[in-house]
C-alpha cells in the first residue's frame, strides 16, 4: 500500500486532469462551474523561446480545462514590436476568434503615437485595460509620459496593469535583460491622478509598504510562490484587492490555482473574491 502523501506534483497532475471545482471545493457548488477570471495571461510567442501551449487555440483549451472562465490577455510581440497598433489589431482579432480571452492593450509609451493607439484600443478594440511592461520598454515610472498615460486610461475608464518583470532575471537572454520594476513611485502618482486604477503583475515577495493601503492599487497572485503566499499577500492588502493571474503560459497555469487552496487558509468568501469577485467589480467599476 502506497502510504506516501500527496506532493505538490500529484496535485498538479490531478488538477490539469480535473477541473478548477475539483481544486476550489469550497466554491464548488452543484449548479453551474464557478466563474474563475484569470487576469494575466499573454498570447503569440515568448519572443526568447518556444513555451508550451504558446498558440492561441493551445492557451484557450488548456485554460478552459483547468475551469477558467475568462482570461484578460495582452500580447507577447508588444515586447520587441515597433508598430503597436498592429500588435494590438492582431490580438483583438484573436480574441474575438477564442472568446475566452478579453483583450488587454499593449502600449509602449516612449513610441510616438501612443496616445492614438490607446484611443483606437478603447474606441475600436473596445479594450477595457491597458498592459505596461515598463522593465521591457526601458522607462521608469517617474517620466511625466507614465502620469499621461495614467489620466488618459482613467479618462477613458480603463484599468492599468503594470508588470513588474515577465521572466526571472536568472534565465533571461543575455543580450537582453530587463530589470524589475520600481513601484516606489506608484504612491505619489495615484495622489495625483485618484481616478486612476492600477493592477501590480508578477510582483514577487511582499506588497511595498507604501502601496499596501492604497485602494487604487490591485495586485495578481501569479508570483505568490509560497504555500501561504496568497494569503500574505492578502493580509497585506485585505481580499478585495487581490485577483487570480497565472502569467501563462510563461509560467504554469496549474501552479497557481493549486495555491489557491494548498495553504487551507482562504474562505469560500475568499477564494470567490480572489477568483472572479474581485475582476467583475473592478471591470464593472472602470465601465461605469
Amino acid at each position: 500500500m502506497d502510504r506516501r502523501q500527496p506532493t505538490r506534483r500529484d496535485s498538479l497532475r490531478s488538477l490539469t486532469a480535473g477541473t478548477i471545482a475539483t481544486a476550489l471545493p469550497a466554491v464548488a457548488t452543484s449548479g453551474p462551474s464557478p466563474e474563475v477570471i484569470d487576469t494575466n495571461v499573454s498570447l503569440f510567442q515568448w519572443p526568447f523561446r518556444r513555451v508550451p501551449n504558446d498558440l492561441p487555440a493551445a492557451l484557450s483549451f488548456h485554460l478552459t480545462r483547468l475551469g477558467i472562465t475568462e482570461a484578460w490577455a495582452g500580447s507577447f510581440e508588444a515586447i520587441l514590436h515597433r508598430d503597436i497598433s498592429s500588435v494590438n489589431k492582431r490580438l483583438a482579432n484573436a480574441c474575438r476568434r477564442y472568446p475566452l480571452f478579453r483583450p488587454v492593450a499593449a502600449i509602449n509609451p516612449v513610441l510616438p503615437g501612443w496616445e492614438r493607439d490607446l484611443r483606437l484600443c478603447k474606441e475600436e478594440h473596445r479594450m477595457h485595460a491597458v498592459r505596461l511592461v515598463p522593465g521591457y520598454h526601458r522607462y521608469a515610472l517617474t517620466e511625466p509620459f507614465v502620469e499621461r498615460l495614467l489620466r488618459q486610461s482613467a479618462a477613458k475608464g480603463m484599468l492599468v496593469q503594470i508588470a513588474v518583470t515577465l521572466e526571472d532575471e536568472r534565465t533571461q537572454h543575455p543580450s537582453f535583460r530587463s530589470i524589475n520594476v520600481d513601484l516606489s513611485p506608484l504612491a505619489d502618482l495615484v495622489s495625483r491622478v485618484p481616478r486612476s486604477r492600477i493592477q501590480i503583475l508578477n510582483l514577487r515577495g511582499r506588497v511595498p509598504r507604501e502601496l499596501q493601503a492604497l485602494n487604487q492599487i490591485y495586485f495578481d497572485t501569479s508570483r505568490a510562490d509560497s504555500t501561504d503566499g496568497v494569503p500574505k499577500r492578502i493580509s497585506e492588502t485585505g481580499a478585495n484587492r487581490v485577483l487570480l493571474g497565472t502569467h501563462a503560459p510563461l509560467l504554469i497555469p496549474a501552479a497557481s490555482l493549486i495555491r489557491l487552496h494548498e495553504s487551507g487558509q482562504l474562505s469560500g468568501v475568499q477564494l470567490t473574491a480572489v477568483t472572479s469577485a474581485n475582476a467583475r467589480q473592478l471591470t464593472d467599476r472602470e465601465a461605469a
